[in-house]
C-alpha cells in the first residue's frame, strides 16, 4: 500500500492572541506555517532535547568536580534518560489535554530552571536530581513535533515534520560536541547555564508567536493515561514502528555511549578531539528532510527497510574500521543517517493513525524508543567492559538486525503501512 497520508486532521488551531480557547473547537483545515515559525520550533526542539546528552562527554570533569568515580557519574546519563521516559509517559499526554500555547512556554521555563540548577549544583545529589527533571521536561520537544503534525496539511506534513525533526536531531548530535567545546573553554557547568538562558528566551518568544491549538481530548488526566494503554493495544502499526525504532535507537545509543571511551583509550583524543568527532556525526542530519519527502511520495515502507539495514551495516563497519579514525567517522555518519531516516518515516506513519490523539501516539512511540535507547546505553557499558569495542559493535549490529527482521516479516506478510 502507499505511504501517502490521506487521513483528515481534526486539530484545532487559532492564530490570534484572543483569550484562552474553550475546551472544544470546530475542526479547521491545517494551513502552511511560516518558515520563521518552523525555524523557531526546530531550534526549541534541538535546545530542549540536547540537555539529556550534554553529560555524555563530560563524565570525567563532572566526576572530578564532585569527587566521585566516572562509573558513578555515568548515572547522571541514565537518570536523564529515565526522566525523559517518565516525561513521555506522564507529561507528553498533556499536549492533547492542555492548550499548547499555554503549555509549551511553561514547560520551557521549567526546563530552563532545571538546567540552571544543574549548572549551579553544589553536590552530586542535587546534580542527579536536576538531571531527572531536565529529562522529564525536555519532552516539550515531542509536544512541539506533534503540534506541527497537527497543524500541517496532509501534503506537506512529512516535509514539515522532517524539518522540525532536523532541529531535534541536530540537538541530539551536536550536544556532545558543543558541551565538549564549551567545557574546554569555560568548564562543564557553563553549558547548562547557557542552555538555561536560551530556553528562557525561547519560552518568551513562543508565548508570543505560537498559534493556538485547543485540546483534542476533553477527558480527565487519568482517563487520558488509560487511553494511552488502550491505544498501544489497539494499534499494531504503532507497536511495530515503536519496537523497530527502539531497536535501531538502542544501536545508536550503544555506539555513542562507548565511542568516547574508545577514542580516549585507543586514539588518545582529548575533550576537544572527542567533541570534533561527534561533530562529524552531525552530518547525518541530512537524512531527516529527505526521509520526510520520501514518505510524502509513498516510499516510506521500502525506505524504512533500507534505513534499518543501513544501521546494521554501519555497526558492522564500525567494528571493522575501529583502527581507522576517518573510516570510523564514516560509519558514525551512516549510522546517524539510518536512525534519523527511520524515525522521521516512523513518526510520519504513526501520525496518520489517530489524528485526534497525536500526543498520545507520540507517548507510546517515544517511551518505547527511549526504553530501547536506555537499554542500548546500559548494555553498551557492560559490553565494553567485557569485550571492548568489538562487544559494543556486536551489540549494535544485533539490535539493528532484529529491527530489520521485524520489518521484513511485516513486509512479507503484506501488513498495511501508510
Amino acid at each position: 500500500m502507499s505511504d501517502r497520508d490521506t487521513s483528515p486532521v481534526g486539530a484545532t488551531v487559532e492564530a490570534g492572541v484572543a483569550p484562552d480557547p474553550p475546551r472544544s473547537h470546530a475542526p479547521v483545515t491545517p494551513v502552511a506555517r511560516p518558515r520563521g515559525l518552523i525555524l523557531v520550533l526546530a531550534l526549541a526542539c534541538g535546545i530542549a532535547v540536547a540537555n539529556i546528552y550534554y553529560a555524555q562527554p563530560l563524565v570525567t570533569p563532572i566526576a572530578a568536580a564532585f569527587g566521585v568515580s566516572e562509573g558513578r557519574t555515568a548515572l547522571a546519563i541514565t537518570l536523564g534518560q529515565i526522566g525523559y521516559a517518565l516525561g513521555l509517559a506522564l507529561l507528553l499526554p498533556l499536549g492533547d489535554l492542555v492548550e499548547n500555547r499555554r503549555l509549551v512556554p511553561r514547560m520551557l521555563l521549567v526546563t530552563a530552571l532545571a538546567a540552571l540548577a544543574a549548572g549551579l549544583s553544589p553536590g552530586f545529589g542535587p546534580f542527579l536530581a536536576a538531571a531527572v527533571v531536565l529529562g522529564m521536561t525536555s519532552v516539550v520537544a515531542q509536544i512541539l513535533i506533534a503540534f506541527v503534525a497537527n497543524t500541517s496539511s496532509a501534503g506537506e506534513r512529512g516535509a514539515v515534520v522532517g524539518n522540525v525533526m532536523t532541529g531535534l536531531l541536530l540537538g541530539i548530535l551536536l550536544a556532545r560536541t558543543v558541551s565538549s567545546l564549551v567545557a574546554a573553554a569555560w568548564g562543564w557547568r557553563a553549558i547548562y547555564l547557557i542552555s538555561a538562558g536560551l530556553l528562557a528566551a525561547l519560552a518568551v518568544v513562543l508565548a508570543r508567536i505560537l498559534p493556538r491549538r485547543g485540546p483534542s481530548s476533553g477527558g480527565s488526566y487519568p482517563a487520558l493515561l488509560a487511553s494511552i494503554v488502550r491505544l498501544a493495544r489497539e494499534e499494531s502499526v504503532l507497536r511495530r514502528r515503536a519496537i523497530t525504532q527502539a531497536l535501531v535507537f538502542g544501536a545508536f545509543s550503544a555506539f555513542w555511549t562507548s565511542v568516547a571511551v574508545q577514542l580516549d583509550h585507543r586514539e588518545h583524543l582529548g575533550q576537544v578531539g572527542i567533541g570534533l568527532f561527534a561533530l562529524v556525526g552531525a552530518a547525518g542530519a541530512i537524512g531527516a528532510p529527505v526521509a520526510g519527502r520520501l514518505g510524502d511520495r509513498g516510499l516510506g515502507r521500502s525506505a524504512s527497510g533500507i534505513a534499518l539495514a543501513l544501521a546494521a551495516v554501519s555497526m558492522v563497519l564500525a567494528g571493522i574500521w575501529a583502527g581507522n579514525l576517518v573510516l570510523l567517522a564514516v560509519a558514525a555518519v551512516l549510522l546517524d543517517i539510518a536512525v534519523q531516516c527511520h524515525i522521521v518515516l516512523s513518526q510520519r506513519e504513526i501520525y496518520t493513525l489517530r489524528p485526534d490523539a497525536r500526543a498520545r501516539v507520540t507517548t507510546v512511540f517515544m517511551t518505547t524508543v527511549f526504553v530501547g535507547g536506555a537499554t542500548g546505553s546500559g548494555l553498551s557499558g557492560l559490553a565494553y567492559d567485557e569485550r571492548g569495542w568489538s562487544g559494543v559493535t556486536v551489540l549494535g549490529t544485533a539490535m539493528a538486525s532484529l529491527g530489520f527482521a521485524i520489518w521484513a516479516v511485516a513486509a512479507l506478510r503484506g501488513r498495511p503501512s501508510r
